[in-house]
């Protein structure tokens, strides 16, 4: 276990953080940008004023009285919260969920997009009677003879390595 603990001091607390840093002995020194190596002893004493809302090794501190006061804001449905002194019943599990400006109103269904017709201007070349040039491979540079699984792959390589449009 390390005797050391980082702290990264959220933006608001750098500056009381650092204050209280430097006024211990010895001094709490940094370690990276805005972490501070706390040694594990002096971490207890810290006032939990600089300290909610940090990083504490990587982890949010949350102090007891936020913890609390996050309990407390709990409705009684017991699955969602206040905020903003309104209640918000979101969850899907709510009993009270659904009501209008809430947030929890259903989804609607999902129904599947028929397929459009096509436009007037729009044709499939395979109605016209058109030759629909075939996909399947190899594909065959006929400047080096190398092959390619796709058309498009083929000729990408006779652009940029022969300079040349092809057929």
């Amino acid at each position: 276990m390390s005797d050391v603990i980082l702290i990264q001091p959220t933006r608001d607390l750098r500056k009381p953080f650092a204050q209280w840093a430097v006024a211990q002995v010895p001094k709490v020194r940094t370690v990276g940008t805005n972490v501070f190596a706390v040694p594990a002893a002096l971490f207890v004493e810290a006032p939990e004023s600089v300290l909610v809302g940090s990083l504490v090794d990587g982890t949010r501190y949350v102090s007891p009285d936020e913890d609390v006061a996050r309990q407390a804001r709990l409705l009684d449905c017991g699955f969602c919260y206040e905020e903003a002194g309104e209640e918000v019943h979101s969850h899907p599990e709510c009993p009270q969920g659904g009501a209008p400006g809430t947030g929890a109103e259903p989804m609607p269904e999902f129904t599947p997009l028929e397929d459009a017709p096509a436009d007037e201007g729009e044709s499939d070349p395979s109605d016209s009677g058109a030759e629909v040039p075939d996909e399947s491979g190899p594909f065959t540079c006929d400047v080096c003879g190398r092959e390619f699984s796709k058309a498009r792959g083929r000729d990408t390589h006779r652009r940029q390595v022969h300079g040349t449009q092809g057929e």
